[in-house]
C-alpha cells in the first residue's frame, strides 16, 4: 500500500468511527468497517513509521488518548482583548471608530467565562472539510495540542458541510451549569475535592490526557471568531457567524448594532439576561463588524484590534438571611458567619458569607429575616453589600454576637481596641481544636487522614490536650481501636503511621503549625532558613527578630512571646522528646538564585503543578506570594492565566512562563 492510500484509509474510517460512536448514524456494517481495520492494520504493521497517536488502531471506542505538552505555533495569534469599565468608556471607543469609518456597523457578543481554542479545518482525501487540529490559546502565540479531547465535544464537529479548502474557527470552550453541578455531585458522594467554579474546571477537563474523561465530564463550545476563511465569512463577522450557524456550527450570541444606543442596549440585554444563560459569562465583546477596518485600531501586541470587552460589574442578587452561625477560632476569635437562602452567584450556588464583627453587623443594620444583596467580590467571594430595609419584617433587629461563648460558655468580651469578641476561658475546647486542625493541616504539618471529626472526637474525650499530645497517641493505641474513635485496626494504624511519619517533616512547618500570631507559612520558612533550628530562634531577641526578612516588630514580639511562655516551652521540650525535627536541613539543589524575589503562579504549568512550582522557587531562595502587587517581582503564567496576567500587566511586572522560570534558575 502508498502511503497516500494508507493517508485515505485513514479518513475513510475516521469518518465511520465519528458517525458511529458521535453521531449514532452508521453508514456502513460492522463487517464492513472490520474489513476496513483489518486492511489499516496491515499496512502499519508493514509500515510502523506511519502510525500516529491519532491513527484508528491507536483509539479506543472512536476516542484516542491525548500526548502531553505538544506544543503548536499558532497560524494566527490568539490575543487577548482589552477591558473597559463603564459604559463612557464604550462610547469613546465607537466615537473613534466612527471618526475614521463613519459607515462602521458593530457586533456585540456575550463573552463567556471559558478558555479559548482554535479549530483548523482543511479539505481530506474524500473532499470533505475535516478538524486537522484543535488548540488552546496557550501564551497567545504558542499552544497545546488537544484535538484528541476536542473530537468528543459534542458541539465540535469532525466534519464541515462547507466547500472550503481550509477554515479555521476560533471560539470558547465551556461547561455548563448543570454539568458543573453534576461534576461536584459526583464529587461530593465520592469524597472527592469539589471544583471551585465552571471556568477552572472546563480548562482541566480540556487538558485531560485521557479523552474518555473529558467525554465524561461534559464540554461545550461556542465560535466567535473566523481566523482565517474565504471571503463570505470574513468580509463581515456577524454575516460569517450567520453563515457557520446554518451549517450546525454552535455560535456566540451575537447582535449587529448599527450605532451607539444599539450597542449600549445589547450591552443590556446581555447583563440583564446573564442568570438565564447555561454558561457564565464575563463581559460583552464588542467588535467592529467589518473585519477590514479593524487594523485601523491596533492597540499592543496583546490585544485584538477592533475589539474591546466589556466588563459588568459584580454580580448580586438578593436573598433572606436565615441565621447567623458562630464558631471559634484558635485565638478565641468569635466568627460570625450569615446563613442565607441559596442564591447561584457567577456559576456556583452560595448560602454563606463572613459577617466579620459586630461593628460590620452593626453599620449593615443586619438581622435575622433581613432581605441582604449578596455579591462576588473578585468574581470568587461572596459578600454581603446591604440589607433591603424597605423589605424588613416586622419584629426584625439588628442582631447582637452573645457574651457567651458557643463553644464552652464561658465569657465573651470586646477586646480592647478591637472590633473582635473573644472567649476569655483558656480552657476552650473549640480554641484547642482550631489549634490542632491548623497544626495537622497541609501548610503546616501536613498529617494527611488526621480529619476534623477525628480531631474534635479526641479533644473532647480528653486525648489530646495540646498539640505535642498527638505524638502520644501511639501509645494509647489498642484503647483507640476499641472506642473506634478514627476507625478498626486499618484505619488507627493508617493515621497512627502518618503521624509518625510527619516527625521527619521540614522544622518550617512544625514552626508553622505553632500558630504563632502573625507568622505564616512564608514567614516561617524564612526565620528557618536563616537560623536553622527551633532552638536557635527562641534564642532570640526581638530586636533580632525584626531584622529577619518578612518579620514586622508586631510578628517579633508575637514570635518571643510564643516562646517565653512556660507552657510553650514545655510543649516543645515535649515535641523534641518524641522525636519530631526542630532543625532545617540542607536540601539538596538548594541555592539562593531566586533570594530577594517576590513570584505568583497562575494559570496551568505545561509540566509542574503549582505547588511543585512554589516549592522549586523557595528552594532557589524565592518567595511565593497568593496575589499581584507592585511588590511583586515576576508573575508565572500558564495556560488559562486570566485576572492575574492582566493586573500584572497593568502594573508592569514581568511575566514568566515555566521555561523562562527553569532558565533562570539552572542559568
Amino acid at each position: 500500500m502508498l502511503l497516500e492510500e494508507y493517508k485515505k484509509l485513514v479518513d475513510t474510517i475516521d469518518y465511520h468511527m465519528n458517525k458511529y460512536y458521535n453521531e449514532d448514524e452508521p453508514e456502513i456494517t460492522d463487517f464492513e468497517y472490520d474489513q476496513l481495520m483489518l486492511q489499516l492494520k496491515a499496512a502499519e504493521k508493514e509500515h510502523p513509521e506511519w502510525v500516529t497517536p491519532d491513527s484508528p488502531t491507536q483509539k479506543i471506542g472512536g476516542v484516542a488518548k491525548r500526548e502531553a505538552g505538544v506544543k503548536v505555533t499558532h497560524d494566527v495569534p490568539m490575543l487577548s482583548i482589552e477591558d473597559v469599565f463603564t459604559k463612557e468608556d464604550v462610547a469613546a471607543w465607537v466615537e473613534k471608530v466612527q471618526a475614521v469609518h463613519p459607515d462602521a456597523v458593530f457586533s456585540v457578543e456575550a463573552k463567556i467565562d471559558g478558555l479559548s481554542m482554535t479549530l483548523r479545518y482543511e479539505r481530506d482525501s474524500h473532499g470533505k472539510l475535516k478538524l486537522k487540529l484543535a488548540e488552546t490559546r496557550g501564551d497567545g502565540l504558542v499552544g497545546e495540542d488537544v484535538t484528541a479531547n476536542a473530537l468528543v465535544i459534542p458541539d465540535v464537529n469532525q466534519y464541515l458541510d462547507l466547500d472550503y479548502e481550509s477554515l479555521q474557527l476560533r471560539g470558547e470552550v465551556y461547561m455548563s451549569h448543570e454539568d458543573f453541578d453534576r461534576y461536584n455531585e459526583e464529587q461530593e458522594i465520592a469524597g472527592g475535592k469539589l471544583a471551585a467554579n465552571p471556568r477552572n474546571l472546563a480548562a482541566g477537563t480540556l487538558r485531560q490526557l485521557d479523552a474518555n474523561i473529558t467525554k465524561k465530564r461534559g464540554l461545550k463550545m461556542f465560535v466567535f471568531n473566523v481566523q482565517q476563511g474565504p471571503q463570505e465569512l470574513t468580509v463581515s463577522h456577524s454575516d460569517g457567524l450567520d453563515i457557520l450557524a446554518s451549517k450546525n456550527v454552535p455560535v456566540v450570541f451575537h447582535r449587529k448594532c448599527d450605532n451607539l444606543d444599539d450597542i449600549l442596549a445589547a450591552i443590556d440585554y446581555i447583563g440583564e439576561n446573564r442568570s438565564e444563560f447555561e454558561f457564565d459569562i464575563d463581559g460583552a465583546v464588542v467588535k467592529i463588524d467589518q473585519v477590514d477596518y479593524r487594523n485601523d485600531f491596533p492597540t499592543s501586541a496583546k490585544y485584538t484590534s477592533g475589539h474591546i470587552a466589556y466588563k459588568y460589574p459584580p454580580e448580586e442578587k438578593e436573598t433572606t438571611l436565615l441565621d447567623v452561625e458562630l464558631s471559634v477560632g484558635r485565638t478565641g476569635r468569635v466568627n460570625p458567619t450569615a446563613i442565607f437562602e441559596p442564591i447561584r452567584l457567577c456559576g456556583t450556588s452560595v448560602s454563606r458569607a463572613t459577617l466579620h464583627n459586630q461593628d460590620f453587623i452593626d453599620d449593615l443594620d443586619i438581622g435575622i429575616g433581613d432581605t441582604i444583596v449578596v455579591y462576588k467580590s473578585g468574581e470568587i467571594i461572596p459578600k454581603i453589600k446591604e440589607v433591603n430595609h424597605s423589605k424588613r419584617p416586622a419584629g426584625v433587629v439588628t442582631y447582637k454576637i452573645p457574651n457567651v461563648c458557643p463553644a464552652c460558655g464561658g465569657p465573651v468580651s470586646r477586646d480592647a481596641d478591637t472590633a473582635d469578641m473573644k472567649c476569655s476561658n483558656p480552657s476552650c475546647p473549640a480554641q484547642l481544636e482550631r489549634h490542632i486542625i491548623n497544626f495537622v493541616s497541609r501548610d503546616a504539618m501536613d498529617i494527611k487522614g488526621f480529619g476534623e471529626v477525628y480531631i474534635i472526637d479526641l479533644v473532647r474525650r480528653g486525648y489530646i490536650k495540646d498539640i505535642a499530645d498527638i505524638y502520644t497517641l501511639k501509645d494509647k493505641r489498642d484503647e483507640l481501636v476499641e472506642e473506634g474513635i478514627i476507625g478498626k485496626e486499618k484505619n488507627t494504624d493508617k493515621l497512627l503511621s502518618a503521624i509518625d511519619g510527619s516527625k521527619e517533616n521540614d522544622a518550617s512547618k512544625l514552626l508553622t503549625g505553632f500558630g504563632i500570631p502573625n507568622v505564616g507559612k512564608a514567614a516561617a520558612k524564612a526565620l528557618m532558613a536563616q537560623f536553622k533550628s527551633i532552638r536557635a530562634i527562641m534564642d532570640l531577641t526581638v530586636e533580632q527578630l525584626t531584622e529577619v526578612n518578612d518579620i514586622g516588630e508586631v510578628s517579633a514580639k508575637s514570635i518571643f512571646d510564643y516562646f517565653h511562655d512556660d507552657t510553650n516551652v514545655d510543649i516543645i521540650n515535649r515535641l523534641e522528646a518524641a522525636g519530631v525535627n526542630m532543625i532545617e536541613a540542607e536540601k539538596e539543589g538548594a541555592s539562593d538564585k531566586l533570594a530577594g524575589l517576590t513570584f505568583v503562579i497562575t494559570g496551568t504549568l505545561p509540566t509542574m503543578g503549582r505547588k511543585e512550582c512554589q516549592e522549586l522557587i523557595e528552594l532557589n531562595g524565592g518567595k511565593c506570594a497568593g496575589s499581584v502587587s507592585k511588590k511583586t517581582s515576576y508573575l508565572v503564567a500558564g495556560e488559562a492565566a486570566g485576572s492575574k496576567l492582566d493586573k500584572a500587566n497593568s502594573l508592569g511586572v514581568t511575566v514568566l512562563d515555566e521555561a523562562s522560570l527553569l532558565e533562570m534558575i539552572n542559568g
